[in-house]
C-alpha cells in the first residue's frame, strides 16, 4: 500500500516554511508541494522594491535553490493549480483532472490581486503580485519617463510610487482616500508619508477610478489597445482625467479561496481556522490566505505580512502533524514523534520602505478606535504612534527612531495591556533611547 502523502497547497513562503518544518518535526512520508506559479517558491516583499527598481534580479529573490530544496524529497509539482479540495477524504483535485488523496494538507495559496473590470485587456495596466507581474512592470519603466498614475494609495501603492519616482518617472497616486496608508497606519502617520511623496515629486489625487482612455491597440506595444489616461469619477470635473501611458492597479487582493467550494469550509474573508490553524480535521492554513483565532486578542484575523508567513507555515505543520500523531490517522510507520498542538499567537510584524523612510510596525495597527502620536518630528521624519482598541493597546509604529527604541516597542503590545499602562512603557522606552 502506498502511503498517502501530506501536501503543501502554495510554493509561498509559507508553504516552504511549511514543508521544511514538516521534515524537521520527523515526517519521512511523501511530501508534495504544489505551486501555481512556474517558479521556484521566491520572496514577494522585493518586487515592489528592489526587483522593480532594478537592483535585483528575480535570482536573488529566491527562498532555495534547486540544491537547497533536494534534501527536502519533494514531490514538486510547480506550474500546478489545485482547482478543488473534498475535506471528507482530504482529496485535492489539481489542474480540474488529477485526484490525490492526501493524509493532511496545509493550504498557503496566499492572495490575488484585485483589479478593475477592463483592465486586463488593456496595454499598459498592470497588478503587482507575482513574479512575472513585476518583471513586466518593470519592463514597462525601462527606456524612457513614464507618465505612471498608480491606482490605491496602500502600502503597494506607496512602495511602487517611491520606486518609480527614484527611476525619474512621473507619478500620479490615486486613492479614495485623502491620506495615503491612512486605513493600515492612521492620519498622522499618513499625512508624514504624503509630505515625504510630495517632496519627491508624486501627485497625491482623491477620487474613484471610473475607467480608462485608450487608443486602438498597436502590435508593437502590446495586444490589446494602449491606455491614455485614468478617468475619474464625477464626469467633466477639472483633473477628471489623470494622463498615463502606464497605469499599476493596487486597490488591494482577494484570499485564493475560490477552488475551495466544499461547504465544511469557511472562506469568509480566508479560510476560517481554529487558534491551531486548523480548518477542519487534517487542514490546515497558513499565510496570507488564513484567517484564524487569534488566542491574544480573542477574534479572527488575517494578516497579509511576510514575517507572519513563514511563522504561521511553521506552527500550521507542527500542529498538523501533532493531529496526525494522536489520531495515527496517517496510514504510515513513518516514526513521527508524538507532539502536542499548540495555539499560534504571534505578535504581528510588518515594515515598509519608501526612499531612505522605514516603517516598522509590531500588533494591530489597522482597526483601532484610538491612536496616538508621543513622537512627531516631521522635520527630523520621525513619528512614534500607538494604536487601542477596545481601551487596550494593540499595536505600536516608528519610524526615523533608534533601532534599540523600535525593538523594545515589541514588549508594549505582544499581549494587548491596558491603555494608560501602554503609554507609561512606551513614555519609558522612548526615554530610555
Amino acid at each position: 500500500m502506498t502511503a498517502r502523502p501530506i501536501a503543501v497547497v502554495g510554493a509561498s513562503a509559507a508553504g516552504l516554511a511549511a514543508a521544511e518544518t514538516l521534515r524537521r518535526s520527523g515526517w519521512r512520508g511523501p511530501l508534495t508541494l504544489i505551486g501555481e506559479e512556474p517558479h521556484l517558491p521566491y520572496d514577494r516583499p522585493p518586487l515592489s522594491k528592489q526587483l522593480l527598481h532594478g537592483a535585483w534580479e528575480p535570482e536573488k529573490l529566491r527562498l532555495r535553490t534547486e540544491e537547497q530544496l533536494a534534501p527536502l524529497d519533494l514531490d514538486l509539482r510547480l506550474g500546478t493549480r489545485a482547482t478543488g479540495l473534498d475535506v471528507a477524504t482530504r482529496t485535492l483535485t489539481l489542474d480540474g483532472t488529477e485526484r490525490l488523496a492526501c493524509a493532511g494538507i496545509v493550504i498557503a495559496t496566499g492572495v490575488a490581486a484585485r483589479t478593475l473590470p477592463g483592465a486586463d485587456r488593456l496595454t499598459g495596466v498592470h497588478t503587482l503580485r507575482t513574479l512575472d507581474d513585476a518583471l513586466a512592470l518593470r519592463d514597462r519603466l525601462v527606456g524612457g519617463t513614464r507618465q505612471l498614475v498608480i491606482v490605491g494609495n496602500g502600502v503597494l501603492g506607496c512602495e511602487a510610487a517611491a520606486v518609480a519616482r527614484e527611476l525619474g518617472h512621473e507619478v500620479t497616486v490615486v486613492g479614495i482616500e485623502e491620506t495615503p496608508m491612512a486605513a493600515a497606519v492612521g492620519t498622522d502617520v499618513g499625512t508624514l508619508l504624503a509630505e515625504e511623496h510630495r517632496a519627491r515629486g508624486v501627485r497625491l489625487v482623491t477620487g474613484a477610478v471610473d475607467g480608462f482612455d485608450t487608443t486602438p491597440a498597436d502590435p508593437a506595444d502590446g495586444p490589446g489597445p494602449q491606455v491614455t489616461a485614468v478617468r475619474l469619477a464625477g464626469g467633466g470635473t477639472p483633473g477628471s482625467r489623470l494622463p498615463a501611458d502606464t497605469v499599476l492597479v493596487a486597490i488591494g487582493s482577494r484570499p485564493a479561496v475560490d477552488w475551495l467550494t466544499d461547504p465544511a469550509l469557511d472562506t469568509t474573508d480566508g479560510l476560517r481556522c481554529d487558534a491551531y490553524c486548523a480548518a477542519a480535521p487534517g487542514i490546515y492554513a497558513a499565510g496570507d490566505v488564513a484567517r484564524w483565532d487569534h488566542p491574544a486578542h480573542g477574534r479572527p484575523l488575517r494578516f497579509e505580512h511576510r514575517m507572519n508567513a513563514t511563522e504561521q507555515g511553521m506552527a500550521a505543520a507542527r500542529n498538523l502533524l501533532a493531529e496526525l500523531a494522536a489520531d495515527g490517522s496517517t496510514g504510515t510507520e513513518d516514526g513521527t514523534p508524538a507532539q502536542e498542538r499548540r495555539p499560534f499567537a504571534p505578535v504581528p510584524y510588518f515594515w515598509s520602505d519608501q526612499y531612505d523612510l522605514k516603517i516598522q510596525a509590531y500588533g494591530l495597527t489597522a482597526g483601532a478606535d484610538r491612536v496616538e502620536t508621543p513622537v512627531r518630528d516631521r522635520a527630523g521624519r520621525r513619528i512614534l504612534a500607538l494604536y487601542g482598541r477596545e481601551g487596550r493597546a494593540v499595536g505600536v509604529l516608528a519610524a526615523g527612531l533608534p533601532p534599540r527604541q523600535i525593538r523594545a516597542l515589541r514588549a508594549v503590545v505582544a499581549d494587548p495591556l491596558p491603555w494608560e499602562e501602554a503609554r507609561e512603557r512606551i513614555a519609558a522606552a522612548t526615554a530610555a533611547g
